[in-house]
């Protein structure tokens, strides 16, 4: 779950895509940044209090001279000096949320004992996107202890169809509990 100041970031990371015209860009944009600062020997250092914030500032801006323009340059300064690069994960969520909104796509999450294969994922995405009447993006989730089908998140609706559950309900039902 995002913070409050992730969603700052996000909006005002978003608000100025949408107003550039540039909103895909943006998100390739924040994932150079993640890239580069997210590594975590680059992270301890540029959350080392013990460091000078203008220094830490400059070391961000050197690692990303090569990667981004001016602007992603002065986001990493602006997050580095308010100590905010251990966000930039949910910062990206969070942006690409709004991009998604704005675009009037549909995030949704399928979580399978096994990784779906690229047809499958194709299929299901397609399939939801019929029903749904929007731009749905899958995102695949691998957890063994569903056993076999999928659980499906989409928004804040769930569809369990997965085999752990439908066991679990057999279970109930020979149980003599409803």
């Amino acid at each position: 779950m995002a913070g409050a100041a992730a969603k700052r970031y996000a909006r005002a990371i978003f608000e100025l895509a949408k107003e550039e015209d540039l909103v895909d860009r943006w998100g390739q944009r924040l994932g150079t940044v993640r890239d580069v600062l997210g590594r975590p020997e680059v992270e301890s250092v540029l959350a080392n209090p013990t460091i000078a914030v203008q220094r830490r500032e400059e070391a961000a801006a050197a690692l990303l001279e090569r990667h981004a323009g001016r602007e992603v340059l002065n986001l990493a300064r602006l997050l580095v000096g308010a100590n905010r690069v251990r966000d930039l994960d949910a910062i990206i969520e969070q942006y690409q949320l709004l991009a998604d909104e704005d675009a009037g796509r549909v995030r949704a999450t399928a979580t399978t004992a096994v990784p779906l294969t690229r047809p499958d994922a194709d299929k299901l995405e397609a399939s939801l996107s019929r029903r749904l009447g929007r731009e749905v993006r899958l995102d695949n989730l691998v957890d063994r202890a569903v056993i076999g089908g999928l659980v499906l998140r989409i928004g804040d609706r769930v569809i369990d169809a997965s085999v752990a559950t439908r066991l679990q309900q057999l279970r109930r039902q020979l149980a003599g509990v409803q």
